[in-house]
């Protein structure tokens, strides 16, 4: 595994109050800071059309998010294109990245995709996992 897909691997989801983010059309919106960071991962890596999104079981609150390098897009994906940016969500994330905002958050210690959940109930200490 390279350092670029062991980074995408992890992503730490967040709790909103349902007023904080406006809601879309969109399931999935991204932050400028997202963006241009799947921009970055993908320069180097032309047989890739952009980033997976999936969900599975796991931690102590039951699931968490899974990023992937995709080279298409799967019959049941539904897939969001921002700023020439395409992430496909897999049809078992669809309803639980309803109205959630991706972001990419770097400080001294880490740096991350972050999403920003409206819809989720709770999550773990760490942030890895959650339920809805």
């Amino acid at each position: 595994i390279s350092e670029d897909v062991a980074s995408l691997v992890q992503a730490t989801v967040r709790a909103v109050s349902k007023g904080k983010l406006q809601p879309t059309g969109a399931t999935l919106t991204l932050t400028p800071s997202a963006v241009n960071k799947i921009k970055q991962l993908l320069k180097d890596k032309p047989e890739h059309v952009g980033l997976k999104v999936g969900v599975r079981t796991r931690g102590c609150n039951g699931l968490s998010y899974t990023l992937e390098y995709t080279k298409t897009k799967g019959d049941s994906d539904e897939e969001v294109v921002q700023d020439r940016v395409r992430v496909f969500i897999k049809k078992k994330a669809q309803l639980t990245l309803l109205g959630t905002e991706m972001d990419y958050v770097e400080d001294k210690l880490s740096s991350e995709f972050v999403f920003n959940n409206p819809n989720i109930k709770g999550t773990c200490g760490c942030g890895e996992s959650f339920n809805i």
